[in-house]
Formats: structure tokens, C-alpha cells, sequence
């Protein structure tokens, strides 16, 4: 299993994709049992789906509940849900990126607190800021909701001022971008997600999945592809360099989406029944 697939990562890809629910029919709590078997599908073995669970039941993203049969189990809680979602305007297909308005970050901690700096920094890295300067954090304009959710939600807003404008500097934008944001590094996520599920596609772009085939495949893509909108925020194309990887990474993703994600449910629900899946 490839190290980006940890157990905690790909339960939580689990819910993003299968543990919600739709508007007309919300999703109970997930059995430990239903858990198990679902990532055994991609060879996570049953201690460490108990731990990880654990895990993510003390970070306060898993509450634990009880099925409408009785059977224990785990739900989503709030906050979780709001993580989620949020994340859905990123991971999920997207309008390209439009103009090149940008929202800006400047934070001041305390040194008496200097952990939540470290955390305030962790937190803007993850939702994709580059850093223009000390204590000054930069990404597009269009993450300003999802910021102000996660600063929220971390109890780290009193610590920001959020500023939303143009650049109007004396370096070009294209050229203050690269040193904003690693490039290379990013291109090279792009490419390592291409390598590993390029593949893929093309298999089933002539197969026809079974519910667990397609399941285990679209569970692994999702996982890896959840990670990259967050790394690469989805700058304008015009500031990028010639041949980006983003958007044939982007449209890999989504047709392994539109190949694997329904057959795949199938997967999922059965083993929410405790029932087999037959092909």
C-alpha cells in the first residue's frame, strides 16, 4: 500500500465519497464490521481500522452512534462534515480559475503561543497559501470561505486579518507566483498522480469493473487525487509554466469518476448490509 494510503486517510476518503448521504436520504452511522471489510477491499487489515478509527474519533472528526439495528458504529461528526464539504469545491470538477485576485493572510501569535503559530502555518499550508513574505500567506481569492470555515473551526481567527485584492507589485505575477509556491514540487505531484492512475484508467477503459474491482480503484484514486487541489490550489493557467500537469492530472481523475464511483457504491452499500457483493 502505497505510504500516501494510510488507514485514517482512507477512511475519511471512504465518508467523503460514501458516508454522507444524499439531500433526500442521510447516512447513518458506519459500522466498525462495514469498515473493515471495506478497506480490506484495499488491504488494510481489521487492528489497524480500529485504530485509525480511534484515532480519528479523539481528533473529533468520528462520533461514535449506534445503527438503526443496534449494531455500533461511527458517524461524521459537525465539524467533519463541514471539512467535507468544503472540500467538495476542490476535489470534485471545478469552473476553470478566474481572474488573478488573491486573498491574503497576516497572522501575529503570541511567542507565549507559539504552538498555535506553528499551527496557523500548518493549517494555511494544507488549504493550499503560499508565503509572500513572513507572517504573510497568499492563495486565490476564491478559498476565502473555506479559510474563514477551517480558521473558525480551529479557534485561530482571532490570531488573522484576511485581506482580499490585486496584486499590484513590481514583479510580474507570473514570476512572484514561483516564489509564492514550489512549482516544481507541485508539477511533480501532478506527475506521480498520472503515473499511478493513468494506468488504471486505461484498463477499465476497455474492462467492465466489478463493484469491489471498481470500489478499490476509485477508493485509491480519490485518496491520492484528494490531497493535490490542497497542495496546488489551482492557480490561473496564465501564471503557470507551459505543459501543466494539473489539468490532464484533473480530467485522469475525473474519468476514472465517472467510470468507477457508481459501480463502486454497489461495493460500498453491500457491505453497510453485511451482505456480500456479487459481481
Amino acid at each position: 500500500m502505497n505510504g500516501q494510503h494510510t488507514p485514517r486517510s482512507l477512511i475519511v476518503t471512504h465518508y467523503g465519497a460514501y458516508g454522507r448521504g444524499t439531500p433526500g436520504r442521510p447516512a447513518g452511522p458506519v459500522p466498525v464490521a462495514a469498515l473493515i471489510r471495506l478497506l480490506g477491499a484495499v488491504g488494510v487489515d481489521p487492528p489497524s481500522v480500529r485504530s485509525a478509527v480511534s484515532r480519528l474519533k479523539r481528533r473529533g472528526l468520528l462520533v461514535a452512534d449506534r445503527t438503526a439495528t443496534g449494531a455500533a458504529g461511527y458517524a461524521l461528526s459537525a465539524d467533519a462534515r463541514q471539512l467535507l464539504d468544503d472540500g467538495d469545491h476542490r476535489i470534485y470538477p471545478r469552473a476553470a480559475p478566474g481572474p488573478d485576485r488573491w486573498l491574503l493572510a497576516v497572522f501575529s501569535v503570541p511567542e507565549q503561543e507559539r504552538s498555535k503559530r506553528h499551527l496557523l502555518r500548518s493549517r494555511l499550508s494544507r488549504l493550499g497559501f503560499g508565503t509572500a513574505a513572513p507572517g504573510v500567506w497568499i492563495a486565490p481569492d476564491r478559498l476565502y470561505d473555506e479559510t474563514r470555515h477551517t480558521l473558525e473551526r480551529l479557534g485561530l481567527a482571532s490570531y488573522v486579518d484576511l485581506f482580499r485584492g490585486d496584486h499590484a507589485g513590481f514583479t510580474p505575477t507570473a514570476e512572484a507566483v514561483r516564489r509564492w509556491w514550489d512549482l516544481d514540487e507541485l508539477a511533480a505531484l501532478h506527475h506521480a498522480f498520472l503515473t499511478a492512475h493513468e494506468p488504471v484508467l486505461t484498463h477499465w477503459s476497455h474492462h467492465t469493473p466489478t463493484p469491489e474491482a471498481a470500489y478499490r480503484d476509485y477508493l485509491l484514486a480519490l485518496d491520492s487525487w484528494r490531497h493535490l487541489p490542497y497542495a496546488d490550489p489551482g492557480l490561473p493557467p496564465a501564471l503557470l509554466p507551459a505543459n501543466w500537469p494539473g489539468a490532464p492530472a484533473a480530467e485522469v481523475f475525473t474519468a476514472l469518476h465517472d467510470r468507477l464511483h457508481d459501480t463502486a457504491a454497489q461495493y460500498a452499500e453491500a457491505a453497510l448490509r453485511g451482505s456480500e457483493c456479487r459481481p
